[in-house]
């Protein structure tokens, strides 16, 4: 077990109770139980498993971790109730490393509003319960609820009481998102000074998101004295969520001279971690999340990629490996510039002079206006003098409901001018499209995300359909727009579908040019 006076962070990562609050993501305890592996993997000090009085699926996602994960803290939620405490702590008997985590609000809002206490009233409360708890497990943690919005002298008060009937962890958290880096800074030093022998103590903070301060007031919070920080993967959590995990942890890593303190952390575990979670709870995160968002590591401007080729550490401050990605990515698009295009075509086994450079590059620009991205296979055909518009065309659709199910017709021009026409039945419009479309090009596509938009106001409103999927493993990403959103997520679809046919066709017919890719 770690000490108070450990130089390193504690994470206590909260994904599996107060992520799991955040609205639609919900996991059974089979789902908690491979996250909290996945958690244990990553090398998180302490897992807060759930809140056993609430429901019997977290007792039974408790027993199901405690048998399996051994090495984490595993701790429950419990409020100051004589019966919350006395099922908790039922539900940690498997665990090899216990934590009881008791809370009571303490803000004067919270008092008069939430629950009718005096302040004397929740003294003796928060003396009663945690007593109560610490006579079940020595590890025992308590939190003062809406720490930032109350009286810091009462503050104060509530902590001693806390530590003198037995608690070994005092959490301050930031329930609302209310306060600032500057302020809890100087809350927990206030605190921490006011509290005897406070170097026995382990001092947590516990940020929410609501004005998007959770990791800047995580940090002030480090900076003010706190030894462990309360966090979830990719920032879940209720409202607007935590702060988050992998951010603190590559702050704390990157700016290392700065804070000169780190966490445990498997750093190139995250990235996989996070993908995780996205998968059981099935929230995505946004492409521009720091760390692990699709952009993170990803480079379109001509200025940026210029300075990439010359030297990785002119626009990125930490290494893509260093947190589970493969490498950085120099998208092709409409940003970018001759360097980045010349030098993806080098890789390619292309080696342009000048003036044949000059005409690619005209050509690479004008398809920008046609697709966001391009690809490796857009260059080839781009090499290759073929048109960039061939191949699938969408002539017609028809979409009905039969019943339960979806009903979709397409009706597709070919490459070669033919027309082919395919239906599939689906659990939904999209999903029978989607079968549809398949049948009648041959190409299997693994849907792992769609999002519909809209772009433009009122009358000149168009739909944009954005998908990303899979193709022997390969993850690859459409567009689409139009004014009906059901064709716009056909277009997406075959702008992934026509790229993959070119690419094949210029394996058949270029096999030199595609050995060297």
């Amino acid at each position: 077990m770690t000490t108070p006076d450990s130089p390193r962070i504690r994470i206590f990562d909260t994904t599996l109770r107060d992520g799991e609050q955040s609205p639609g993501c919900s996991m059974s305890p089979q789902q908690k139980l491979v996250m909290a592996r996945a958690l244990d993997e990553l090398g998180v000090d302490i897992i807060e498993t759930g809140f056993p009085a609430s429901s019997q699926s977290d007792r039974e996602a408790m027993a199901m971790i405690a048998r399996e994960v051994r090495r984490p803290t595993l701790a429950v939620l419990s409020r100051c109730l004589a019966a919350d405490i006395e099922t908790s702590a039922k539900a940690l008997d498997a665990a090899a490393n216990a934590r009881l985590h008791v809370f009571l609000s303490t803000s004067p809002l919270h008092r008069e509003h939430k629950l009718r206490m005096s302040r004397e009233q929740v003294l003796e409360s928060v003396h009663r319960h945690v007593s109560l708890a610490r006579s079940y497990v020595d590890d025992v943690e308590f939190s003062a609820e809406d720490a930032t919005r109350t009286e810091e002298d009462f503050l104060i008060e509530v902590t001693r009481v806390a530590v003198a009937a037995g608690a070994t962890t005092i959490n301050l958290p930031d329930t609302v998102g209310f306060t600032t880096p500057e302020e809890i800074r100087g809350m927990f030093q206030r605190v921490i000074a006011g509290v005897p022998d406070s170097d026995r103590i382990v001092f947590s903070t516990h940020c929410h998101n609501d004005l998007g301060l959770a990791v800047a007031n995580s940090l002030a919070a480090i900076e003010g004295g706190a030894r462990q920080v309360e966090c979830t993967i990719n920032g879940i959590g209720e409202r607007a969520g935590n702060c988050s995990l992998e951010e603190l942890a590559m702050v704390l890593k990157v700016r290392n001279a700065f804070y000169e303190e780190d966490t445990r952390i498997n750093t190139p575990r995250i990235v996989a971690t996070s993908q995780l979670l996205q998968r059981l709870v099935g929230m995505p995160v946004q492409r521009n999340k720091a760390i692990v968002g699709a952009n993170a590591f990803a480079h379109e401007s001509g200025i940026h990629q210029h300075g990439m080729l010359r030297h990785r550490g002119t626009y990125e401050i930490m290494r893509p490996e260093d947190v589970g990605w493969e490498n950085s990515q120099m998208v092709l698009g409409r940003h970018s510039g001759r360097a980045a295009v010349e030098a993806r075509l080098r890789a390619l086994g292309f080696w342009l002079e000048e003036e044949e450079l000059k005409l690619v590059f005209e050509q690479f620009k004008a398809l920008c206006e046609q697709q966001r991205v391009v690809t490796d296979a857009d260059l080839q055909v781009l090499m290759q003098g073929s048109s960039t518009q061939n191949g699938y065309r969408l002539a017609s659709m028809t979409i009905s409901d039969v019943g339960s199910r979806a009903n979709a017709l397409v009706e597709l021009s070919d490459p070669d001018g033919n027309r082919v026409a395919e239906t599939a039945q689906g659990d939904g419009p999209v999903d029978a499209l989607f079968g549809a479309l398949s049948s009648a090009t041959g190409v299997q596509l693994m849907l792992d995300s769609y999002h519909v938009h809209s772009v433009g106001i009122g009358a000149d409103a168009r739909g944009e359909a954005n998908l990303s999927v899979r193709h022997d493993g390969v993850e690859y990403e459409g567009t689409g727009t139009s004014r009906d959103i059901i064709e716009a997520s056909a277009l997406a679809w075959l702008d992934v579908a026509n790229r993959l046919l070119r690419q094949r066709n210029a394996v058949t017919e270029h096999p030199a040019a595609s050995a060297a890719a």
